[in-house]
């Protein structure tokens, strides 16, 4: 018998939903977004069910991203419905956790990337260990930061989400405190006790409070400054210089980074950052469903999975070239409404 990839339950007064496809770091594929939509509605009208519980099984990773290899091949097949079948999905499920009516609570106790993002930043309650790690490192693949990062990545301080963007910048557990990505730490140990915890009747918060911890200082968060002055810069050009007259290890390691990514994801992304902050959630998804759709058929995202998870030669051959600059009328094209195809969300009018 096929093994369940979201194991759904209810548990007392919780809805449980334990990401399970461990062998691949729990990455979320269209059947995973399928049943967690279908468990969130279920749950929402069941007056038996208080909050909502999200975890991933195995021990490495909440959720490592989405199922890239599957996009890429289904765009190498040119079956470009079933990749914007999977990405109207996946965006309208990211909209229903940012307004889900009860408390929703992700358990973060390893990798947290890309689509595992989405079905966690945005609940009300993300409770992180030690073991913590949160990315968005799509720019490094030829594709860009989506799932609501044009909505939640400007709101981080310091321009921290900026840098994030353009380089794929980790941060962990205590990090995420520091910057409010994350709103609880609770030590890897503690977690299946407040996950039984959970599962009783009582305010959301002040159970989650008594498991909770102060974290370390956050590292990350030591180097505001830098990060703030170098990401306040207009394009990728100003923000290397900046980063390189600054001149830290730090700052360099940035600078290292952003030099190997796509420059036209890294484009994107700091258009992305420049106009999130002013975006509704749901408008938002808007805009990352416009990229989405051309990105997939663009040459970047295929040459990029191509040299990182295909072939493997780390040695992405991107258009323009590293170092080159793109066209702005080629990044507004991104960005352009898409007529009769735009994203409309549930509760929405067309």
């Amino acid at each position: 018998m096929e093994e369940q990839q979201v194991i759904v339950e209810r548990r007392g007064c919780a809805g449980w939903l334990i990401l399970n496809r461990p062998q691949a770091l729990n990455a979320i594929n269209l059947q995973m977004v399928r049943e967690i939509s279908a468990a969130l509605e279920d749950f929402e009208r069941d007056a038996r069910v208080d909050r909502i519980v999200v975890t991933g099984s195995g021990e490495r990773a909440f959720s490592a991203g989405g199922d890239i290899r599957w996009l890429y091949e289904r765009g190498r097949a040119g079956d470009y419905a079933a990749q914007s079948a999977f990405f109207r999905e996946e965006y309208g499920l990211n909209a229903r956790i940012k307004r889900y009516p009860k408390p929703y609570v992700s358990l973060i106790d390893g990798i947290v990337m890309g689509g595992g993002v989405g079905v966690s930043l945005h609940g009300s309650h993300r409770v992180v260990s030690e073991k913590a790690a949160f990315a968005m490192p799509e720019v490094g693949i030829g594709f860009f930061p989506d799932v609501g990062a044009t909505y939640a990545l400007p709101r981080v301080p310091h321009r921290f989400g900026v840098a994030m963007a353009a380089t794929g910048l980790r941060a962990k557990g205590a990090d995420m405190v520091a910057l409010g990505l994350a709103t609880a730490y609770v030590e890897s140990g503690q977690l299946a006790a407040l996950g039984k915890a959970l599962e009783s009747s009582g305010d959301t918060t002040a159970i989650i409070g008594e498991f909770a911890s102060q974290p370390p200082p956050s590292p990350l968060f030591a180097q505001a400054s830098i990060v703030e002055n170098a990401f306040a810069q207009a394009d990728a050009a100003n923000i290397a210089a900046a980063l390189s007259a600054e001149g830290s290890p730090f700052a360099r390691s940035l600078a290292d980074m952003m030099a190997t990514k796509s420059p036209t994801s890294i484009a994107i992304a700091l258009r992305q950052m420049q106009i999130g902050a002013n975006l509704s959630f749901e408008e938002a998804m808007r805009v990352e469903l416009r990229i989405v759709t051309r990105i997939c058929r663009g040459h970047d995202f295929y040459e990029g999975v191509r040299a990182t998870i295909v072939d493997k030669d780390n040695r992405p051959q991107w258009r323009p070239p590293t170092g080159e600059r793109p066209v702005e009328a080629d990044i507004d094209g991104y960005f352009a409404p898409l007529g009769a195809d735009e994203l409309n969300l549930a509760g929405e009018t067309a």
